[in-house]
């Protein structure tokens, strides 16, 4: 009877030395909530998701391809996502109101190819630059025109709002408003513009599926420094910030935002 005691005694020590064993393992969704912090949980929309906006109408970073929403910062949200432990919910939004989402608690950050300046920093938090943007002047191919110190006084196609509009006016250039990349592309083979201001990914990757017979670009990044590309979030959300960046800093180290890079624009653009 002793003995049998002794057994079970052993027996049952066992059992719960492994129960204590496997608590002190976590497991893989464990892992990657342990990135998120209990207050960056707190300043989601949802506690279990990530909301995402992005415009969804910028080829290579967010746009739809057989109707399904893909690009560098679609996969680049959903790797965060799974990185913090949350599903990933994407929320298309138009350029001219992205920003502002955040304000009004749309969604939770921003993933569109947002460049990190001062300005924005007033109101904003930006994640650690995940890309670094090379600026492109793309003109038709029998252009004389090669940097942005020429482009002063003339006319030049950006996005309303955004970056591209910002250098190209800082160079003096009248800036004629583009809704989207073809339409720049357009107006400068109809003659509406000399050139536009954009980006050397977006060109290589228009290039992949379209005809660029007739139009060049040139990389002015000895002008202008690559933009830093950073995910936007509210000022208010300094815990949600700490764990993005968490999750960045890891996804970097494994290769994750090299290996987008490359398949969605066609390089590595994630280092300066």
């Amino acid at each position: 009877m002793k003995k049998l005691f002794k057994t079970l005694l052993v027996t049952a020590s066992a059992i719960g030395l492994v129960f204590a064993l496997n608590a002190l393992v976590p497991s893989k969704a464990q892992a990657a909530s342990s990135l998120l912090s209990s207050q960056a949980k707190k300043e989601l929309k949802d506690s279990d998701t990530l909301t995402i906006g992005l415009e969804g109408t910028y080829a290579p970073y967010s746009y739809r391809k057989n109707g399904k929403l893909t690009g560098f910062e679609v996969e680049l949200g959903k790797a965060i996502a799974k990185e913090l432990g949350l599903k990933a919910k994407f929320v298309p939004t138009k350029w001219d109101g992205l920003i502002a989402g955040v304000d009004t608690g749309k969604y939770d950050i921003v993933l569109n190819n947002v460049t990190i300046t001062k300005d924005r920093q007033k109101n904003y938090l930006f994640s650690t630059p995940y890309i670094y943007t090379h600026f492109a002047l793309i003109t038709k191919s029998s252009s004389n025109l090669t940097k942005l110190s020429q482009i002063k006084g003339l006319k030049i196609a950006a996005g309303t709002g955004t970056d591209n509009a910002t250098v190209a006016k800082k160079y003096g250039a009248t800036v004629v408003p583009s809704s989207d990349f073809t339409t720049s592309l357009d107006l400068i083979k109809q003659g509406r513009v000399k050139g536009a201001i954009n980006s050397m990914a977006a060109w290589y990757a228009y290039k992949k599926d379209h005809s660029t017979k007739g139009l060049k670009a040139t990389d002015v990044s000895s002008e202008e420094d690559p933009a830093k590309i950073g995910a936007l979030m509210a000022k208010k959300n300094t815990a949600l910030q700490k764990s993005v960046n968490k999750a960045l800093a890891k996804l970097k180290k494994d290769g994750t935002l090299s290996k987008l890079s490359k398949e969605y624009i066609g390089g590595d653009i994630t280092k300066k």
